[in-house]
């Protein structure tokens, strides 16, 4: 899930801008983050744990000099979350240095790692250093190189990558993970997992890197060019639309908001209810819980605040503490629950842990009615795709059925949102989305994927 960005501007220091533009991709990974800049004869780095904010201050970013930039926060799916792992990676060729990002997951790492020379020294426990390591020992030029990995890396990977005087993007041929482009002043460009990252520098969204496409930029101008796998069918990940991006993003001329406004409205009419007030769990629900009380002529209400500041400390809180739960994320609303029949939105249940215990606290709030609506489907597989989604054993609806998860919940009734449902939501077709956590069916999974049958 992680953010990453690149910025080519002449004339201007590119570490600033990737700052900001991973400032606004904070929500993408929280775990480490780190900028590498280049001003054509060197490229310098520096990365960290923690957040964004507390990385860097003006003397490691004034340190970054150089017109061009790529930046990273991380979310670990493969490789642990410690410094050894963080991003940018710099890598050593014959032709230059480079400085390189990822976002995804590869299906075959463990076949790339034993493809590398003997020799080769893995510092990292990254599926993102071994990619790194193959453009090393891949042959010719920087975009020979790359075109070489998209023939032989199978998973989701979205890339930025700098040399000391041009920059590189590029998507895996089935465009799991989002990378889309924009322009900056003059002859400058920014790319970015979102297009939210483009607004707050202050670039001009131009469109979607495509699946399978690599883009070239130098002091002549950007190019594009395509990889050898031109069979792919895009599949971009469904969860950006449901949970990831960021509302004010886009993704193929869709607002996010407004996919998620029209999941809610679609929810409403698949499963009415008699009640009072909606409301949503904060924050990627919102929008869904404002389409589900629009459709269904009710109240839209706050019914819980969200504590923006205690889920990413570093300091654990004791066992007493722990035991209450949601509530150190969550405060209710008492006035607008007490006494009422409340719809609550949410756009999933994945293990199942954390919704008992928000319609729990809604209760003891004094809530008459809980009526759980989700604007997605069941997920009922695992991805492999670069998101930590659990395993068959963790995942509550490839265990249970609806009815038995509504009883687990405490709530007075559940409804998900359908697949057909969903995906008319986004604008997309059908299949042109990886579905695989909602229907088992991946783009590219790994040859021997967990499988089991389903309950339900």
């Amino acid at each position: 899930m992680c953010g990453i960005s690149g910025v080519y501007a002449p004339g201007r220091e590119a570490a600033r801008l990737a700052y900001f533009a991973l400032y606004a991709l904070q929500h993408r990974g929280q775990e480490s983050a780190g900028i590498a800049a280049a001003d054509g004869g060197t490229i310098r780095s520096h990365k960290e744990m923690g957040l964004i904010g507390a990385i860097f201050d003006e003397e490691s970013l004034g340190a970054l000099s150089g017109h061009i930039a790529v930046g990273h926060t991380r979310y670990s799916t493969t490789g642990s979350s410690m410094v050894v792992n963080a991003q940018p990676l710099l890598e050593r060729t014959e032709i230059g240095d480079f400085a390189f990002v990822h976002n995804g997951n590869l299906t075959n790492t463990d076949d790339l790692r034993e493809s590398l020379a003997p020799t080769t020294t893995l510092l990292a426990s990254s599926d993102s250093e071994v990619m790194a390591k193959v453009l090393v020992e891949a042959p010719g030029s920087m975009l020979e190189r790359i075109q070489h990995v998209l023939g032989v890396a199978q998973g989701a990977y979205s890339v930025v990558l700098i040399t000391k005087d041009e920059l590189y993007a590029f998507r895996d041929p089935w465009g799991v993970r989002p990378l889309c482009l924009g322009t900056y002043g003059d002859g400058g460009y920014v790319v970015a997992s979102e297009s939210c990252a483009l607004a707050t520098v202050g670039a001009q969204y131009v469109r979607e890197i495509e699946a399978g496409e690599v883009i070239r930029i130098t002091a002549a101008g950007m190019e594009s060019h395509r990889g050898p796998n031109q069979t792919a069918k895009p599949a971009l990940c469904m969860f950006e639309y449901i949970y990831f991006a960021r509302p004010d993003s886009t993704l193929n001329g869709r607002s996010i908001y407004m996919a998620r406004y029209a999941m809610g409205r679609q929810l409403a009419k698949e499963h009415p209810v008699e009640a009072d007030v909606v409301m949503a769990v904060p924050d990627s629900a919102v929008p869904g819980g404002i389409g589900y009380a629009a459709e269904a002529d009710l109240p839209y209400v706050e019914g819980l605040i969200k504590n923006r500041y205690i889920g990413r400390t570093f300091i654990s809180p004791d066992q007493k503490m722990r035991s209450r739960g949601v509530q150190l994320k969550f405060n209710p609303v008492v006035e607008n629950l007490r006494g009422q029949r409340v719809i609550v939105v949410d756009d999933s249940i994945v293990r199942g842990t954390t919704t008992p215990r928000i319609v729990a606290l809604l209760r003891e709030s004094g809530a008459k009615e809980v009526h759980l609506r989700i604007t997605s489907p069941p997920i009922k597989h695992p991805c492999y795709l670069g998101v930590d989604m659990a395993t068959y054993d963790e995942l509550i609806a490839a265990n249970y059925t609806i009815e038995q998860i509504r009883e687990k919940t405490g709530a007075d009734s559940l409804g998900y949102l359908s697949l057909s449902g969903l995906v008319a939501s986004t604008g997309r077709e059908h299949g042109e989305m990886c579905l695989g956590c909602l229907t088992g069916t991946y783009p590219n999974a790994p040859a021997a994927h967990e499988t089991r049958e389903l309950v339900g």
